[in-house]
């Protein structure tokens, strides 16, 4: 038993399961806190207990498995995770007893949740494991070749098609997250820089005149959200505004060690055991805590890209970039919310946010990575090893492509 314990030690990451820990720790403390100050139960922060070992034994089990076999197993992984989804698209708070379908647990309708006895469960955050593995081995399958027309419109179609269904349960965060893994993944798998320049260009255009002509294709909470954060001060928006007004406070109180963490003395804050948690860590732990878990977040997105560095392959290097696009996202778009800088769309910080959903999509994904890690143990110069080191591309040097190692980027023909 130890020899095997001491075999997988020397394989893993170590450093990189003990940030995943360290942010569970921190979300766990921070709930409890909220538990006894606001809450009057500990229930959220037991939940986030028992869903973070749970969490750890699976990326033991999972980061042993070779993530070739992870992404090929797609129609397992697809299956399961997108069978879940499917049903929420149709079905709107549907009780069959134990379990409700299509659970609104917000009252925005948004359908996108189960509800099995006093808990809640998103299958999204499933599926968004299952679509960086996909999407992952798409674009390991046509390397090199990402630009051509075909095997472009596959990979948009691929990419739009799960942000698509997101939206239409109504979770239209979670759909911009999809979307953003997507596109992030597609850059790095080498998509041209011009058509990420007129892609964004289409985009925003496009997206301007479609709220132009079309003002209605956002609901009425929606766009007021976002005129939430250009006039905060607006009272015809104090309902909207309140909580963030309310975070943003919360944050700007704290001091530079905060209010204490189980002391009753700060800023009520709606649902800061959620969207929110940020803005109350900030306030009882001050501008030292915030930055502290701020820098462990940074830490494990770099520890994520360096171990999309050490892959010997590109299936290996994608997962990794997936990963690394899920965490960065969430976590911009939270602390956006938060610092009321981004309208809120009700997505929590990954590995700190209160969802036990959310830790059962997090660990697995980064044992995907944990695994990359330990089949592969260094950085291999070969023409089959893509890297980051795309300072100067290939192409554009005209250099021929073993004169370098293959770019995250490629921009090879």
């Amino acid at each position: 038993m130890y020899p095997l314990i001491r075999r997988y030690l020397r394989r893993v990451d170590v450093v990189y399961l003990l940030l995943c820990a360290a942010c569970s720790a921190i979300s766990i403390a921070v709930l409890l806190s909220i538990g006894q100050t606001q809450l009057g139960s500990n229930n959220k922060a037991s939940v986030q207990l028992i869903a973070s070992l749970l969490g750890l034994m699976l990326a033991a089990v999972f980061s042993t498995a070779d993530y070739h076999a992870l992404a090929r197993a797609w129609p397992l992984h697809g299956v399961v995770a997108w069978g879940l989804v499917l049903p929420t698209l149709f079905l709107h708070n549907v009780n069959t007893g134990l379990v409700t379908i299509g659970y609104d647990a917000g009252g925005t309708s948004n359908y996108s949740w189960y509800r099995v006895g006093g808990m809640t469960f998103q299958p999204a955050e499933l599926a968004k494991i299952s679509f960086i593995l996909t999407l992952a081995l798409h674009l390991s399958q046509v390397r090199g070749q990402v630009n051509r027309p075909k095997n472009l419109l596959l990979l948009f179609v691929h990419i739009a098609l799960p942000a698509a269904a997101i939206h239409v349960q109504g979770d239209d965060g979670t759909a911009l997250v999809f979307l953003g893994i997507g596109l992030v993944m597609l850059y790095a798998g080498g998509l041209s820089h011009w058509l990420v320049a007129g892609g964004l260009t289409a985009g925003v255009v496009g997206g301007a005149a479609l709220l132009t002509l079309r003002p209605g294709i956002l609901k009425g909470y929606q766009f007021k959200r976002i005129l939430a954060v250009l006039t905060p001060d607006d009272p015809a928006l104090a309902d909207i505004t309140y909580q963030q007004n309310k975070g943003a406070m919360a944050i700007g109180t704290g001091g530079l060690t905060g209010q204490g963490l189980l002391s009753g003395e700060h800023i009520f804050v709606p649902n800061a055991w959620n969207d929110f948690i940020f803005a109350y860590l900030a306030n009882v732990l001050g501008f030292l805590g915030a930055a502290a878990v701020l820098l462990l977040l940074f830490a494990l997105c770099l520890r994520t890209l360096r171990t999309g560095l050490q892959c010997p392959d590109a299936l290996g290097c994608n997962i990794c970039v997936g990963i690394f696009a899920a965490l960065f996202l969430q976590c911009v778009i939270n602390i956006g919310m938060n610092l009321q800088v981004l309208p809120v769309i009700g997505v929590p910080p990954q590995r700190v946010g209160e969802r036990a959903s959310l830790l059962a999509e997090a660990f697995p994904l980064y044992s995907a990575a944990l695994g990359s890690a330990i089949n592969s143990p260094g950085i291999r110069q070969s023409d089959d090893s893509p890297t980051m080191m795309n300072t100067v591309r290939d192409s554009q040097l005209m250099l021929p492509p073993s004169s370098h190692p293959t770019a995250l980027n490629p921009q090879m023909p």
